[in-house]
């Protein structure tokens, strides 16, 4: 037996596909929805996550881009209508940690993604919407327990720390992921 034989049993077998992975696709503008159905006309699996807006306006998480599975094959998703590229690190595309899109995939209510909340900085004035302070301004002052806010409140001459839930104040803004 030659000497790098032992070698040459260690590499791996030539017809094994490379493991399944998310790689991300850049449509045209307003095209998502036209790529998405091409590409799973080609049996790519695509993940396009949707958030619905204050206004009750529902958009793409990302616009112009899906999540696109890929398991042996890459290149038929350049020439797919509505896809412009793929990103990609040199020559091959950029992967996208499987734990990143079930990440976003579990944050789903209802087909939408429920965006987490920013929290106001401490000391910005915050309204409260909601309880026997409704109408009130009061100034951020942090976290007090999970889902409750504390304020300063302007009461008779005095700022008064009050605790309230979450829900009960305006001024907090949506995070992207």
């Amino acid at each position: 037996m030659p000497k790098d034989f032992a070698l040459m049993t260690e590499l791996p077998p030539y017809n094994v596909p490379p493991a399944p992975y998310w790689a991300v696709a850049q449509t045209e503008p307003q095209r998502e929805h036209i790529a998405r159905l091409w590409l799973m006309m080609q049996k790519y699996e695509t993940y396009a996550p949707r958030v619905k807006l204050r206004l009750g306006r529902v958009v793409r998480l990302f616009p112009t881009y899906v999540f696109v599975r890929i398991v042996n094959r890459w290149y038929p998703i350049l020439s797919t209508p509505g896809v412009l590229r793929i990103l990609k690190v040199g020559d091959i595309p950029s992967r996208v940690p499987d734990t990143e899109v079930l990440r976003i995939k579990r944050r789903e209510v209802n087909g939408l993604v429920k965006l987490p909340r920013r929290r106001p900085l401490r000391g910005q004035k915050v309204r409260i919407v909601r309880g026997s302070f409704e109408g009130l301004l009061a100034s951020y002052e942090g976290m007090s327990g999970e889902e409750r806010e504390r304020v300063f409140l302007e009461m008779l001459g005095q700022m008064v720390s009050v605790e309230l839930p979450s829900t009960a104040l305006e001024g907090t803004q949506h995070l992207a992921l």
